[in-house]
Order: structure tokens, then sequence, then C-alpha cells
């Protein structure tokens, strides 16, 4: 399989994985299952084993080996799917950019303090945790 092929198969297979544990799952379910079903595999056995599938990994969320053999199954069915029936890779295509996170915009952050003194750090940012400051010792 062509490299290109391969990294889609892969970024498929970890997309697909990590969404079943999603309430964006169910769409993503009926576009994977359409995807599947091109390649003449039958739709209820192809949703079966999907929600099985998501099944497990709701119920074990914090098994690594689950997930990574989850993902493993996927990759495997994507990469037939698509040596088999080249015609689905545009379809895998468009399915994974429907459901991935755009790239964030990048440029030039400005940040403003207003309504007083400080006298001290200012953080200004989305999360925090586990920060420390220490006064000077006298």
């Amino acid at each position: 399989m062509e490299p290109e092929l391969a990294t889609l198969v892969g970024a498929g297979a970890t997309t697909m994985v990590g969404l079943m544990v999603t309430e964006t799952w169910e769409q993503a379910r009926h576009r994977l299952v359409r995807l599947f079903t091109r390649g003449d595999d039958d739709p209820t056995t192809a949703a079966a084993e999907l929600e099985e599938s998501r099944t497990a990994l709701l119920a074990a969320p914090d098994d690594a080996d689950l997930t990574a053999d989850t993902t493993a199954l996927l990759r495997l069915r994507l990469r037939r799917l698509l040596t088999e029936n080249p015609d689905t890779v545009d379809e895998l295509r468009h399915l994974l950019e429907e459901f991935t996170d755009p790239p964030p915009a990048t440029g030039p952050v400005h940040n403003t303090i207003t309504g007083g003194t400080q006298h001290g750090p200012v953080l200004q940012g989305h999360s925090f945790t586990n920060v420390t400051f220490r006064a000077p010792e006298d």
C-alpha cells in the first residue's frame, strides 16, 4: 500500500475509534457503515460489529490495549476496503474531513489587562493546573 494511503487508513481508524466514545458517533457510524457496504459487506453485520466495539470501549474507557486492538482491527478493515475498492479513497477522505477538527488558526495574540493595577503575575489562557508562585525572600 502506498504511504499516502497507509497514512489515510491510520488516520481513519484512529479518528473513528476516537469518535466511538463521543456523542458524534451516531452520525459517523452511519457514514462508516455506508462506506463499508460499498465493499459488499452486509450493513447489518458492519453496524453490529462497530456497535460491539463501541460498547466495549465505553465499558473500559481507560483500557489502552482495547483501544489499540480496536484501532488495529478498524485499520485492517479500512486497508482491505481501499485495496479492493480504490474508488472509496475520496469518500474516506471526506469522512475524515467532516469529523476532524480543523487546525487552529495561527496568528498574533494580543492580550490587554484593564481595570486597575496588578501587583503580581497575571495569567491569561484557557486552563491552568498546578501553578505555583514563589515570593522573593527578604
